[in-house]
């Protein structure tokens, strides 16, 4: 008998893992005690394997949700890593991983710590790059993977060898770079990588910047553009349709004016070359999620939350679906993001289910294909939105190497 399709769901703040089987929402597994670093999200690994950061213990966490099925623990292996835990990638094999640290509670930057981890061997190393809030990706080669930062204020693109990193010895030492190069933008904000090509994506004010790898150096690429006004602030990969995506957002700087911000959903077919934006409505819309045969947005506004789906093949939005209002919603004249409910958004590319959060009631909305078919609770309120993985097997969503 198939495996079902499962989701993974975080409540970051109450501290806890659920695995869910769909679409009934029976509990399949839980981690207690757990807290997912939010910023760097799920990563998918090679075996229908997930790896997250816990925040507060500083491990990195690998997670077989499939495990228990055939006699395997759910926890697959842990690791420890410097946290906050800002960004988390791997290379194609999934066997080596980096997670970057970003500011945490602080409001400046303050940690330069990297760590690199070796899942086969167990080992994990620390070193000190720059302090920052810095994007990663791994670019596989002869000589092993480089670990490529994407930096901001000044904006950068700054690679490691990941065996230089992984050999490192103990205390924390700086490391220096094997190469680095400018990024026109201080405004960087979205990274993606396409392990079919090597070439990794950084989205930024003018665009989205585009590297390649020659041994231990960077080659940059002329950047693609957005299309029109604004900029994107989050970039992901359709690793079986080879298209990225992101949402552009434009309308005033001044945060408290959110419900005025303009969104676009934007994607780049990488093996074309076609680009489309598709108007999705104001407010705010942050990430995006990839089903079978939709792409997901959650859209939040003070005249009602919705989900917005467009057509994978072709883009353009075929379904507008009203979700519940969340208590503790973002108002206008504070920001979206600051002590308020936020809504996680997850699916599979191996299914048509698509699941999104209701921040504060503990309620995970669930629809198949435009359809809405459940809404599964949990025992915690999900403050924060929670977090969310939408896994069926062999769905190919490892193609996609970056945590989301």
């Amino acid at each position: 008998m198939p495996l079902p399709p499962r989701l993974l769901v975080a409540d970051q703040v109450a501290g806890s893992i659920r695995v869910l089987n769909l679409p009934d929402g029976r509990e399949a597994g839980v981690v207690e005690g757990r807290h997912l670093a939010e910023h760097a999200g799920f990563l998918a690994l090679p075996g229908d394997r997930w790896a997250f950061v816990d925040d507060l213990a500083g491990e990195l966490v690998v997670l077989d949700p499939y495990g228990p099925d055939a006699g395997r623990p759910l926890i697959a292996a842990t690791a420890p890593v410097a946290t906050p835990a800002e960004h988390l990638a791997a290379d194609p094999s999934g066997r080596r991983l980096a997670v970057t640290t970003g500011l945490g509670r602080s409001w400046e930057p303050w940690s330069d710590l990297l760590t690199a981890v070796d899942l086969d061997t167990g080992r994990a190393v620390r070193v000190r790059t720059r302090a920052g809030e810095p994007g990663v990706t791994l670019l596989d080669g002869p000589g092993g993977p480089l670990v490529v930062l994407r930096h901001r204020e000044p904006g950068t693109l700054t690679a490691y060898r990941y065996a230089d990193l992984i050999a490192a010895p103990p205390a924390c030492p700086a490391l220096p770079p094997a190469y680095e190069t400018d990024l026109p933008d201080h405004d960087g904000h979205g990274d993606a990588h396409d392990p079919r090509t090597g070439r990794l994506f950084a989205a930024a004010g003018s665009g989205v910047h585009r590297a390649r790898r020659d041994g231990d150096r960077l080659v940059t690429e002329e950047p693609l553009p957005w299309a029109g006004p604004g900029r994107g602030y989050y970039l992901r990969l359709d690793p079986v349709r080879r298209v990225l995506w992101s949402c552009v957002r434009g309308g005033p700087t001044d945060p408290g004016r959110w419900p005025e911000w303009t969104n676009d959903a934007w994607s780049h077919a990488l093996d074309t070359g076609r680009t489309d934006r598709v108007p999705l409505g104001p407010g705010l819309v942050f990430r995006l999620a990839i089903a079978a045969h939709h792409v997901a947005y959650a859209r939040v506004h003070p005249d009602g939350d919705e989900l917005i789906l467009l057509d994978r093949m072709e883009p353009r939005v075929v379904a507008r679906r009203p979700l519940p209002p969340m208590d503790g919603a973002p108002k206008p004249g504070g920001t979206p993001w600051d002590g308020v409910q936020r809504r996680a958004i997850a699916a599979s590319p191996g299914a048509p289910l698509i699941a999104v959060t209701r921040g504060g009631h503990g309620v995970v909305h669930l629809f198949d294909g435009t359809e809405p078919v459940a809404a599964l609770t949990v025992p915690t309120p999900l403050d924060d939105g929670g977090h969310l993985a939408l896994i069926a097997p062999g769905d190919g969503a490892d193609g996609d190497p970056v945590g989301r």
